[in-house]
Order: structure tokens, then sequence, then C-alpha cells
């Protein structure tokens, strides 16, 4: 299917849902998938029904260094466990967004350029679709506070070439990127995968191995 085609569908059933708060809506899938770009066009595509959308930067939720780099700068497990301030996701912006919440969250609470831990905050229309994408948005301690996941799924060689293209200049070259991806961010899908069954657990389902013509897989209810 025509990329805006598929997102322009995805964004009216997500417009279609009220549960009586924000919807909160994740995406995730391999390093590399696409998950950031696909994002932000779904955020325009909701946008454009009509429906407040508030698109959240996983930049913004990460741990500082010194927490994430605590077991050693190439170990997937430290990638899987530490990277990601998941408690903060949970309790400022996942909770405050779902029943019965002050409907507050925190757009932000670290920078990734300075290190520093850096609040920040934003409040939310209850009609509002709310989105944030990362790798491992349904461990375990999230899973429950979602309204709905995406999961964008691509080969694993697929994947990995598409993060060592973009993150190259960045990790020191096409060579030390593709190291890395081996090592640390790769290994760690692998571990979320098995541990969390990402692919099975997602309300929707997306074949991104190309991202002009991705397909809809599944679209319906979560398992748990």
């Amino acid at each position: 299917m025509e990329r805006g085609e598929l997102l322009r569908r995805l964004a009216a059933q997500l417009a279609e849902r009220r549960p009586g708060h924000p919807l909160r809506v994740g995406i995730d899938g391999p390093s590399g998938v696409g998950k950031t770009t696909f994002a932000g066009d779904l955020a325009s595509a909701v946008r454009a029904t009509g429906r407040p959308v508030r698109h959240i930067d996983s930049d913004g939720f990460h741990h500082v260094r010194a927490f994430r780099y605590r077991q050693g700068r190439t170990s997937p497990r430290g990638y899987y466990e530490d990277a990601y301030d998941f408690d903060s996701l949970r309790d400022l912006v996942l909770v405050p967004l779902g029943s019965g919440g002050s409907r507050r969250c925190a757009t932000k609470v670290h920078d990734l350029v300075s290190d520093a831990v850096e609040r920040r905050w934003a409040d939310v229309p209850g009609e509002a679709v709310v989105i944030f994408a990362a790798t491992f948005v349904q461990r375990g301690e999230l899973r429950g506070f979602w309204d709905e996941v995406i999961h964008l799924d691509a080969p694993e060689s697929v994947a990995q070439g598409r993060g060592v293209e973009r993150d190259a200049d960045a990790l020191g070259g096409a060579a030390a990127a593709r190291a890395a991806y081996e090592s640390r961010y790769t290994a760690a899908y692998r571990i979320y995968e098995a541990e969390e069954r990402p692919a099975e657990r997602a309300s929707v389902l997306i074949d991104h191995t190309d991202p002009r013509v991705p397909e809809i897989l599944r679209a319906g209810d979560r398992t748990t």
C-alpha cells in the first residue's frame, strides 16, 4: 500500500478511538526500522483528521550517560535495561494522560546533547492523540498503559542496514556503526523480542520493510 494511504487509514482508525482521555499510542520495532519518521508522519495524518496531536520525542526520555552505560558501552542488556527512563515515561506521561489523570504531562525529562536532567511540561486536551516512538515500549512496566501499540516490522538485516546508514557519521563511520548495532542495538532488540514478543502483542502490526509501500498485517486488539 502506498505510504500516504496507509497513514491516512491508520490515522482515521486512531481518530475514531475516544477512550475518555488522551489516546496513548506507542510505536516500537527494531532499531533502524523507521519509528521516528513514521511517528512524525502519523502525527501529521492524525492532525489532518481534526484531532489534536502531541508527538513526544523519545530523545527526551533517556537516562543520563552514567546510567545508560553503567553495564558498558557495548552491552546489549545495558541498552535494553538502561537506555530509556521508562519510569518517568510511565509516571509523568502515561499515568497522568490515563483515566482520571491530570492531563498535565512531561514532554521531556533529559537533554540528550548536554546530558542534563531537564523537565518540560504541557497540558494535553482530553481528546488528543499522543504518540511516542521508541524501541522497547512494550516492556512489562509499560505494557498496560498504552491504548494502542503500533509495531513496525522488517527483517533484521534491513532494519540494521538502515540504522547503520543513518548513524554512521554519529558513530564514527559505517564500520563502527555496524559493530555498534551488532553488539548493542540489534542484540538488545533480540532480548526484547524474546522476553516481550512485541510483534505478537501489538494492536497494529505493519510490515515496514520498504517504507514507501508499508503494509498493515494486523489491526486489532493487543494481547496481554
